[in-house]
């Protein structure tokens, strides 16, 4: 099965709140983040347990869908990085929300095109709206971090390029 591209992924990694502690009072912690066979990752931000990175990473979006997947470390100079928690992100009701800005070409303005509430089969912190911001579709998510105590990391996450509707 060939895959079909559905245009670029920004994924822009806002900040980490409450992360936790995996050095002696404090982590160096970075992101990588995982989509299919892309991977990519922030810098190391020193000494910090909430971390502001806004950074931007882009992802190529093919079909089949895959699942965004990241995962934050503590950067440590003399043995392997530490794990800090992961997290996950479904793409499918981003994609979904930019077949609906297609059928209603919508291409002005702001709109929210539909709400992800938080469930057990997502991490979502809180409920995220996808909205379609002049043309270009955007998602605003809080992730709960899994395998550790604390931790939440910020997204806002674009899908930069049209979606053809399926024929």
């Amino acid at each position: 099965m060939m895959s079909e591209q559905l245009g670029l992924l920004k994924v822009i990694v806002v900040q980490g709140k409450r992360l936790v502690i995996r050095d002696f009072k404090t982590s160096d912690p970075y992101v990588v983040l995982k989509l299919g066979n892309q991977t990519a990752k922030t810098k190391v931000i020193n000494s910090c347990l909430n971390p502001v990175w806004n950074e931007e990473l882009n992802f190529t979006l093919t079909e089949p869908l895959g699942v965004l997947n990241l995962e934050v470390f503590d950067k440590d100079l003399l043995k392997a990085d530490d794990k800090m928690g992961n997290a996950f992100l479904n793409l499918q009701p981003l994609v979904s929300a930019a077949r609906l800005r297609d059928i209603l070409r919508v291409s002005s303005g702001e709109t929210t095109l539909r709400k992800v509430i938080p469930d057990t089969e997502n991490c979502l912190v809180r409920e995220s709206s996808i909205n379609c911001v002049n043309g270009e579709v955007v998602q605003n998510v809080w992730l709960r971090l899994r395998g550790v105590e604390s931790g939440e990391l910020e997204l806002i996450i674009k899908l930069a390029t049209p979606i053809t509707p399926k024929t």
